[in-house]
């Protein structure tokens, strides 16, 4: 139903290493947001195919619980019994993993990258992850941040057809991004466009907007800041005398 990718970053903060996640995901239902990415502090995760939501929800816990995504995502694939109509994938703080069963509907598959995975069933072709996976790795650790750079892996992917159900109109995206260290970026980590028929454009607007309005705000307080250091200069001159 959906082609998603999932990506762990490393960056600096004040000289300090830090790790960042982000999992961004589209396809042609509605709500995809409730039902397939996953992100903590310490990965991503999306489930995918025929969804089975308790796969990312514990896919994080036990991440966060400190198993490697290797033996988180697989524990819980052998413990499901339709794992074969399930896609699971993920990254976290050191390794990867990707699975597709083998009664996923075509043409679905998967990629693993060095910090990335990218998988999609019911799409036109092969070619949607390559080029959601080129996009990504073409902008890897870029200047732009990183919900902007899963917008673009996003773009790519549907740019060469994406998900095949044409006869589907109502779509949906969503993007989550989490990050180990304090950032600037937070109104735009937590994204999604629910019901639409063009999901991958809408996002994109979501993010601008999302963008505009954080700026608009900083811009608030920096004209307030000049007030407000009078204002704490005259409390303290009266407090003086």
């Amino acid at each position: 139903m959906t082609f998603s990718i999932c990506v762990r970053e490393e960056y600096e903060v004040d000289g300090d290493e830090q790790l960042r996640f982000g999992v961004a995901v589209t396809t042609r239902l509605p709500g995809v947001g409730t039902l397939c990415p996953f992100a903590s502090e310490h990965g991503a995760v999306a489930t995918q195919s025929l969804v089975n939501v308790e796969l990312g929800r514990s896919g994080i816990e036990y991440i966060d619980d400190g198993l490697a995504v290797d033996d988180a995502l697989q524990s819980l694939l052998n413990a499901d019994e339709g794992r074969e109509q399930r896609q699971l994938h993920g990254v976290d703080a050191e390794g990867t993993f990707a699975f597709s069963g083998e009664e996923c509907n075509g043409w679905y598959g998967h990629v693993e990258g060095e910090n990335y995975t990218v998988a999609g069933n019911l799409l036109v072709g092969e070619e949607v992850v390559e080029a959601t996976a080129d996009a990504y790795e073409s902008t890897a650790n870029g200047d732009a941040p990183l919900a902007e750079r899963l917008i673009e892996a996003l773009e790519a992917g549907h740019e060469v057809g994406g998900d095949k159900r044409e006869e589907l109109p109502v779509q949906s995206a969503a993007l989550l991004v989490t990050r180990t260290g304090e950032d600037a970026d937070g109104f735009t980590d937590d994204l999604r466009v629910d019901a639409t028929e063009t999901p991958v454009a809408d996002l994109r607007a979501t993010y601008e907007e999302a963008k505009r309005g954080y700026e608009i705000i900083l811009e608030r307080q920096e004209e307030q800041r000049p007030d407000e250091t009078e204002e704490e200069v005259g409390a303290s001159d009266v407090s003086d005398e």
